[in-house]
C-alpha cells in the first residue's frame, strides 16, 4: 500500500533496526553501572552522541538524548520560564507544531508571547522579527526549520544569525527537516529539537541540542544521566537506532532530493490539469521535496482520505498531533486560508522509498476520487 504520510511517522530504517537488535543483544546493560560491560555501553552511547553532533555541527556535549521533540520543546520553554526576567517576552512563529505552541502557552502567559508575522505562504517575516528584537524586550525566539503540514521551509539560518547579533537565544524545531535535507548547520542554533521516528528511527526517541551557555539546564530531575542534563536511565538501543537512522537518511538527503522534487511537481501539474480548482498551500515558498498540502475543490478532507484509503493510498488531513481537535488547522489559518477551504485540505508526504510511479498512481487515484465525489454531489443536487 503506497504510504504518503511520512510527516506523521516513518517506517523503521534497515540500519536502525539492525543497530537496535545488535544493541539489545550485546549492550543491554545500564550505562551508569560500575562494571566493565556497563562502561562499554556508556562508551557506545557517547559514540552515538558524537555521531549526531558531527552531523549537526556542534560539540557532542551539547546533545542530550530524550524521548523526542515534544519533550524537548517543553524542556526549552520551561528552561526559559525559569531564567528569563519577568518583563522579557518570547517571539514565536504562529505556524509551529502543536508541541511548541502548547509548550509556549503552558510556560508563559499570553502577554509574554509575541507572535511573529508570516507571509501568505507561512514564511516568517524577518523584518518583523528584527523589529521585535530591536525592541529590547525579547529574550528568546522559536521558529521551526520546516512546516509539518505544508512543508514550507523557514529561513532558520538567517534567524539564527539575527538572534546571535541581538544576543537572544533561538530554538529551532527540526523534526521535519532532519532526514529530508542535510543536518549541517543546525548546530548553529542555540536549541534544536528532534524526533527519531520522523526519519526512520524508533518512536519515543530523539534529542535536544542545548545552548552552549545552558550550564544549569535539566530536562527532568533525577540522576546524573546525560551529563547531568536529564535524569533517567538512557535507552541505549533506541539511541543507537536513532544515530543509525539519521546517518542512513543523511546519505540520501540533498543528493537525491532534486529528482524527488520533480516527481512531486509532475504530480501537482497533473492534479492542477485534471481537477479544476485544486491548489497548493504555500505554493510560493521553498518547500520540502516530499510534501504537498492540497486544497481540493469540494467535499470534506475526511471523505477524500477515506476514499483514497480504500484505493490503497494513505494520506492525512494534516498534523497527526492535531487530529481530533475541532476547527481548521492553525497553520492554514495563519496563511489566510478560509475555514471552509481548510476543511478540504489533504496532506501528502512521501519518503525516500516512494517512487515516481507511486506519485503517478496517487494522481490517478485522486482524479478518480474527485470524479466520484463530483458525481455524488450532482446526484444530491438533482434529488
Amino acid at each position: 500500500m503506497p504510504y504518503f504520510d511520512h510527516n506523521a511517522t516513518t517506517p523503521l530504517a534497515p540500519d536502525a533496526r539492525a543497530a537496535w537488535l545488535r544493541a539489545t543483544e550485546e549492550s543491554w546493560q545500564n550505562p551508569s553501572g560500575p562494571y566493565r560491560d556497563a562502561a562499554r555501553v556508556r562508551a557506545r552511547l557517547e559514540q552515538a552522541r558524537e555521531q549526531v553532533a558531527a552531523l549537526l555541527g556542534c560539540p557532542a556535549g551539547l546533545v542530550v538524548f530524550n524521548s523526542g521533540a515534544t519533550e524537548g520543546a517543553n524542556a526549552v520553554f520551561a528552561h526559559w520560564a525559569r531564567l528569563l526576567p519577568a518583563g522579557v517576552r518570547v517571539a514565536v512563529n504562529p505556524t509551529e507544531h502543536p508541541c511548541v505552541l502548547e509548550a509556549a502557552r503552558a510556560h508563559f502567559p499570553a502577554e509574554r508571547l509575541a507572535w511573529i508575522e508570516v507571509d501568505g505562504d507561512g514564511v516568517a517575516r524577518l523584518e518583523h522579527l528584527e523589529a521585535l528584537l530591536h525592541s529590547g524586550r525579547m529574550g528568546a525566539v522559536s521558529v521551526m526549520a520546516a512546516n509539518n503540514e505544508t512543508g514550507v521551509v523557514q529561513p532558520w539560518r538567517e534567524i539564527a544569525a539575527l538572534c546571535r547579533r541581538h544576543r537572544v537565544e533561538y530554538h529551532c524545531d527540526a523534526a521535519q527537516w532532519l532526514g529530508k535535507l542535510p543536518a549541517a548547520g543546525l548546530g548553529g542554533a542555540d536549541w534544536v529539537t528532534a524526533s527519531a521516528h520522523k526519519f526512520g528511527g524508533p518512536k519515543g526517541a530523539g534529542w535536544i541540542k542545548i545552548a552552549a551557555q545552558a550550564d544549569g539546564f535539566r530536562a527532568q530531575a533525577g540522576g546524573e544521566q546525560e551529563h547531568g542534563h536529564r535524569g533517567g536511565t538512557e535507552d541505549y538501543p533506541a539511541i543507537a537506532a536513532t544515530a543509525a537512522a539519521l546517518a542512513e537518511a543523511e546519505s540520501a538527503a540533498g543528493a537525491r532530493a532534486a529528482g524527488r522534487t520533480r516527481w512531486r511537481d509532475r504530480f501537482l501539474g497533473e492534479i492542477a490539469t485534471a481537477i479544476p480548482g485544486a491548489r497548493l498551500a504555500g505554493a510560493g515558498a521553498e518547500r520540502l521535496w516530499n510534501t504537498a498540502s492540497l486544497i481540493l475543490p469540494h467535499s470534506a478532507n475526511q471523505r477524500w482520505v477515506g476514499k483514497l484509503d480504500k484505493r490503497g493510498f494513505q494520506v492525512s488531513t494534516g498534523s497527526a498531533c492535531a487530529t481530533g481537535r475541532e476547527g481548521p488547522s492553525h497553520v492554514l489559518a495563519a496563511l489566510g486560508i478560509p475555514a471552509d477551504e481548510a476543511r478540504r485540505v489533504i496532506r501528502i508526504s512521501a519518503g525516500w522509498k516512494t517512487t515516481g510511479k507511486d506519485w503517478q498512481a496517487l494522481a490517478a487515484a485522486l482524479i478518480a476520487v474527485e470524479a466520484e465525489l463530483r458525481a455524488g454531489e450532482a446526484d444530491v443536487i438533482r434529488a
